[in-house]
Order: structure tokens, then sequence, then C-alpha cells
């Protein structure tokens, strides 16, 4: 599907979701209902009957783009090939997570020792890569979910194992802003799923709230990295101390089975 077909299908499923009919938009353009129709099939609006349109169900043309790019399928699940081109170079992950939280290229350019070559560049190898989409003067669609899984001992998890984790830890974590707690419980198979539900929604909501935050001006946002981590586990020096190891079946079973 076109960019336009899909744009088209968006302002289509909005007047539906709320209720505005074709002689409707027909009555508010000053057309008949057979011209408006045959627009609609045959995507042939001018600009400034798409904006009237979107002022009769009270959007502007910027929202109706939004819903449009927001509506697209996003892919929740990198190859092995793509993490591992992902990360084979510093600055393509770099451009990568500054796509993933909207920054333009000028933008990277600017904050980060990377020419706009460079950035185009960068731009060009995630597009090959199939995580997005580099349009005209260099804007961006971005194809991956922003929560993308990550393959399990994929070359994702290992970089983020070998210069990653380590690194983020090496810090007190006692300014504004900064939030550490290690807690310890014993749990049946059961709690530990539905807890691992609740960490799943309260992702998720800090999805929302990065979209959210996308409209703020950049000088008011700074990255925040929250790191999840939770596993049947014992420290060393405890499970040293057993009379008999614990090596119940459970402890060793996927903690992703069956989380929706």
């Amino acid at each position: 599907m076109s960019q336009t077909e899909h744009l088209v299908a968006t302002l289509k499923r909005l007047l539906k979701s709320r209720g505005v009919t074709y002689a409707q938009v027909a009555q508010h353009l000053g057309l008949s209902e057979p011209s408006v129709k045959r627009q609609f099939s045959h995507l042939s609006f001018r600009l400034d009957t798409v904006e009237s349109i979107c002022d009769l169900i009270n959007i502007d043309l910027a929202e109706l783009v939004r819903t449009a790019e927001d509506a697209l399928p996003a892919v929740h699940q990198l190859r092995p090939e793509q993490e591992a081109d992902l990360v084979a170079d510093p600055r393509r992950l770099l451009v990568a997570v500054c796509v993933l939280n909207h920054l333009t290229p000028a933008q990277i350019s600017a904050n980060y020792k990377l020419s706009k070559a460079e950035v185009v560049t960068q731009l060009l190898r995630l597009d090959r890569l199939q995580l997005i989409t580099l349009l005209p003067e260099n804007r961006v669609r971005i194809k991956v979910a922003r929560d993308f899984g990550w393959l399990p001992d994929g070359p994702i998890q290992r970089f983020f194992r070998e210069r990653v984790q380590t690194d983020f830890l090496d810090a007190n974590f006692q300014y504004a802003g900064e939030y550490l707690r290690f807690h310890y419980a014993m749990l049946t198979p059961a709690a530990n799923l539905r807890f691992q539900q609740r960490l799943g929604r309260l992702m998720q909501e800090l999805a929302e709230l990065h979209k959210d935050c996308t409209e703020a001006p950049q000088e008011e946002r700074y990255g925040t990295s929250v790191l999840v981590a939770m596993r049947p586990w014992e420290l060393a020096a405890f499970d040293a101390l057993r009379r008999t190891p614990d090596r119940r079946s459970f402890l060793t079973q996927s903690p992703a089975a069956g989380i929706g």
C-alpha cells in the first residue's frame, strides 16, 4: 500500500468512526456525493480538499498524518542478521537509537560528532536493513516497534551484556531522576508470571510517556533508561551454603512462556 493509499484509508477510517457519511462530506465540500466517492476511489484529492475534510472531523492535517503513521504495522522482532548489522557499528546504533527517539538528522549531527553526511549514510543503511523508510528531505518513517524484542542470546543481547549493563549500573543512583532498588521474594510460578505481566504493562506506560513527550522541545527532554530484569536466582554465596542444590524444573523454564 502506497503512502497516499494509507493516508486516504486512515481518513476513511476516521470518518467512519465519527459516523460521518459521504453525503455529509459532499455537503461540506459543496460537491455531489458521487464526486466525493470517485475522489476516494481514485485517490484524486487536492491538498486543500483533504484539509477541508479534516476540518469537518475536527482534526488538522498533521494529526491525520500522525494517525496514519501510528496505524502502520511495526516490526516487533528483528532477524539475527539485522541485529548483528545494527550493533556492528556504534555510529549506526547511535543513529538508530536517536531516530527511535524522534531526533532529526540535523539534531543528531548537532549533538554528536557525526557530520550530516555520516548521519545520512547510516540512515541509508538502516533503510536497507528495513528498520526505517528514508523519505525525501531525509525524513524518517520508523518501521520497528520502539520496544521490539531482543533475540535470546542474540547479537543485541550479547552487546548489552558486554558493553552496556556494567556501564549502566556503574553509578550511585543518588540524584534526581535516578532510581535503584533490589528486592528478593519467594514466589510461585503463577505469581512470577503475574508480576512479569505487570512489568510489561509498566514498560508499555513508559513507551506511552515517551510518545507524549515527543512534541516537547528537545532541550526539555533527556535520555532516560530503564533496566528491567527478573529471573529465578539466588546469590552464589547463598547457593553454596544449601544442603542440596536447588534444581527444581520450574526454575529453568523459559520465563517468557505464556506472557502476553
